[in-house]
């Protein structure tokens, strides 16, 4: 039985079609697991920054930075990517530091949540002009939410009485005031190079 020319050309051609498909198909899984690999080593090292920087800081009650590498961190790579290191840094650092139940969720709760609304404003791009002046000020509001948020989980978790309690909130005054002096200085000094320099990286990725 004889096939005609036409019919093998056609045969051809559909085959020489689904073999390039194939290529490209097998080029893009190439390049994302490439991405994906880099993402990943991102995350590491920007985690790895974190944890160094609060070891670092440890001996200084009061004062850390942490808070605007998160907030640049996550306004530059968006809420997905943010999220993804704030859930990493709060499992490594009861590794490294040791595991205390409250202070894992606190963490847990709090970069989670501040990364995410970053990431929304990111994504929003609204803020013009003022940038700089809601960043500030939603990442103190964002300091303060975690003292009140501590306040409220470790005195329900360890079952404090009500004077307990009252001790324990006159305590965290002198912590959280400190806190929200650096967060302001520190976010309003350093969001915008970290900005530009996690906008270098992305832009690498």
């Amino acid at each position: 039985m004889k096939v005609k020319k036409g019919a093998v050309s056609l045969q051809d051609a559909s085959m020489q079609k689904e073999a390039k498909l194939q290529k490209i198909q097998a080029a893009r899984i190439k390049k994302h697991k490439a991405n994906s690999a880099k993402e990943c080593a991102c995350i590491a090292v920007f985690v790895s920054l974190l944890i160094a920087l609060q070891l670092a800081l440890a001996a200084v009650p009061g004062v850390e930075v942490v808070t605007v590498l998160f907030v640049a961190y996550a306004f530059v790579f968006g809420m997905k990517r943010g999220m993804v290191a704030a859930t990493a840094f709060s499992f490594l650092r009861q590794i490294i530091f040791g595991f205390f139940p409250t202070v894992f969720i606190l963490y847990l709760l709090y970069y989670n949540g501040l990364t995410a609304f970053f990431g929304y404003l990111r994504g929003r791009g609204r803020l013009g002009k003022s940038k700089l002046g809601f960043v500030v000020l939603f990442a103190c509001i964002g300091t303060l939410c975690f003292s009140i948020l501590d306040n409220i989980l470790t005195p329900l978790w360890y079952g404090y009485t009500l004077k307990q309690t009252q001790i324990y909130f006159m305590a965290s005054l002198t912590v959280v005031i400190p806190q929200l002096i650096t967060t302001a200085f520190s976010v309003s000094l350093l969001f915008y190079p970290l900005e530009k320099v996690f906008g270098a990286v992305r832009k690498g990725l």
